[in-house]
C-alpha cells in the first residue's frame, strides 16, 4: 500500500472532502494504467508522496536539477541573484557536486536550498537495494564533506522509481520531492514555450521543475519572464522545505 502526499490547510478540509473522494476513484483508475513510479515522503503512516504544497497559500517553489556541466548553472545563479530570488531549491547529483565544490558554495551563499539526486545520477529502478543504499551513502558523504548540512530532500534521477525505491527513501529519512509543473526546459523548446508552460500550469502550492545543467540552454533567459509573471500574480517563491513545513497534511491512499 502506497500513499500520495498532499499539503493543505485545515480550513480547506471540508471543501476538499468531496473532491478527495472523487479524486480517489479517479486516481485508482489512472494508477491501473500508469507506470509504477512514485514520488515519496516518509511519515508514520508509511511512504507518501509530495508533489504540491498548500493550495491556500500563494506560494510556489522553483526547483533546479543539476547533473552535469558547469556553465549554465553559473548563468542561472546570476539571473536568480539579479531577480532577487534567494530561496530556490537545487537538486544536485553528488558526483557533480564533488567536482564543483565552488559552485555548491555559491548556491549556499546565495541563500538557496540543496537536495540530492543521489550520487551517480542513474535510475534507481535499475539498481539493486544494495546499490541504491550505497549510492545514497556516497551522496551523504559528499555533501557532509562539502559542508552541506541536513540534506533531507531527495529527487530520484529522472523521476523514475518503484516501491523498492520508495521504501528505501523512507528508511533513510528522506523526503522525496516530485513536481506538479514540468517545464521540460531540458528539451530547449524555446524561451517563450518554457514561460508559457509555467503561465498555463502554475497554481498556488506548485513545485516547478527546471534544470540548470548545460543541456537546458534556454532556462536562464526564461527565468525573468517566469518570475515577472509569478510576481504579477502575487506568488511568493519559497524553498521546498518551507513549502512542506508547518502545514496541515492529508494523505490519499493508492492501493
Amino acid at each position: 500500500m502506497l500513499f500520495y502526499f498532499y499539503i493543505t490547510s485545515k480550513k480547506k478540509l471540508k471543501q476538499l472532502s468531496l473532491i478527495t473522494i472523487i479524486a480517489f476513484f479517479t486516481a485508482c483508475l489512472v494508477y491501473i494504467q500508469a507506470p509504477k513510479t512514485f514520488s515519496t515522503f516518509s511519515t508514520n503512516k508509511g511512504p507518501v508522496a509530495i508533489y504540491k504544497g498548500d493550495v491556500s497559500r500563494n506560494n510556489v517553489a522553483l526547483t533546479f536539477d543539476i547533473s552535469w556541466g558547469d556553465e549554465n548553472v553559473v548563468k542561472v545563479l546570476d539571473v536568480l541573484q539579479n531577480q532577487g530570488i534567494k530561496n530556490a531549491t537545487f537538486f544536485l547529483s553528488a558526483s557533480w557536486a564533488e567536482r564543483h565544490p565552488e559552485i555548491v558554495e555559491t548556491i549556499l551563499k546565495q541563500g538557496h536550498e540543496i537536495g540530492t539526486l543521489g550520487y551517480r545520477y542513474k535510475s534507481y529502478t535499475q539498481l539493486t537495494q544494495t546499490e541504491m543504499q550505497r549510492d545514497l551513502n556516497n551522496s551523504a558523504e559528499v555533501f557532509k564533506r562539502l559542508g552541506v548540512k541536513n540534506v533531507k530532500l531527495f529527487r530520484p534521477p529522472n523521476g523514475e522509481y518503484n516501491k523498492d525505491v520508495i521504501n528505501l527513501a523512507s528508511r533513510n529519512n528522506l523526503s522525496v520531492i516530485h513536481w506538479s509543473v514540468n517545464t521540460e526546459d531540458w528539451r530547449n523548446p524555446g524561451t517563450n514555450q518554457i514561460f508559457k508552460k509555467v503561465k498555463k500550469d502554475t497554481d498556488p502550492g506548485d513545485i516547478i521543475l527546471l534544470h540548470a545543467s548545460d543541456s537546458a540552454l534556454q532556462t536562464p533567459k526564461a527565468i525573468p519572464l517566469i518570475w515577472s509573471y509569478l510576481k504579477s500574480k502575487g506568488y511568493k517563491n519559497v524553498s521546498v522545505s518551507e513549502m512542506i513545513s508547518n502545514t496541515k497534511t492529508s494523505t490519499k491512499i493508492v492501493n
